[in-house]
Order: C-alpha cells, then structure tokens, then sequence
C-alpha cells in the first residue's frame, strides 16, 4: 500500500475516532439528557446555564476535528475540556468507575494535544485550505 494513502487514512481514522465521543455526547445533550445533565453539573458545582456551551464545544468542536477544519483550534479546546471535565466530575479516586473516567479523559487530552503538535492531515479541510490550523 502507498505510504501515502496509509497516513492519510490512519490520520482520517484516529480523527473519526477521538470525534465520535464528543459528537454523540453532544447529540444525546440536546435530547432526553439536556434536563439531567444539566442537574449533573448544577450538583457538581457547575452552572447548568453553562450546558449549551459545553453541547456547541462537544459538537462543534467534535465535528471540526472529524472534518479536520481548524484542527489545532479545536483540539486545544477538546483537550482543555477534557481535562477540566475530568478534574471536576471524575476526581472522585475512590470510586474505581471514576478513576477510570479521570484516566480516559487524561488519554483523550493527549490524544488531542498530538493533533495540535502534529502535521496537518493530508485528507482534511485544513489541508485544502492550505491552513497553518
């Protein structure tokens, strides 16, 4: 296979891959979860009022890195709210599912701060552009 193609579709699935979970968690935000999660985060000590940026970032931002538009941009910001999200609701190391939770959020803010050191992706928008992002 063409060295080429095989970076470029490895680019394109860690990207489609490090989106989905923002996408997904965004999505289920704006249906049936909106009320809970927003009592989620009121409990935690977080504004609820603060839920439709956190759903415009988990989408948006999930949405960029999967088409990759203004990737570096975005991966900065997702991997900021990882580690935020994982100080603030997964701290609790007491409890072995939330230790877990702290630790996934810690790898998916490494993951994204790799796309902000990294090259731009061969299949992405960015790359079209011919963006420095």
């Amino acid at each position: 296979m063409n060295t080429q193609i095989m970076k470029a579709s490895t680019q394109l699935t860690g990207r489609v891959l490090m989106s989905a979970i923002f996408i997904m968690a965004g999505l289920n935000k704006l249906g049936a979860g909106y009320a809970g999660t927003q009592g989620y985060m009121e409990s935690m000590g977080v504004p609820g009022v603060l839920l439709p940026l956190v759903i415009l970032l988990e989408v948006g931002g999930g949405l960029a890195i999967l088409l990759g538009w203004q990737t570096r941009i975005a991966a900065f910001l997702l991997a900021g709210f990882s580690i935020i999200s994982a100080l603030v609701f997964h701290a609790s190391f007491a409890d072995q599912m939330q230790s877990i939770l702290f630790m996934k959020n810690l790898a998916m803010a490494g993951g994204f701060l790799f796309l902000v050191a990294g090259d731009i992706h061969i299949w992405s928008i960015d790359a079209k552009r011919g963006a420095a992002s």
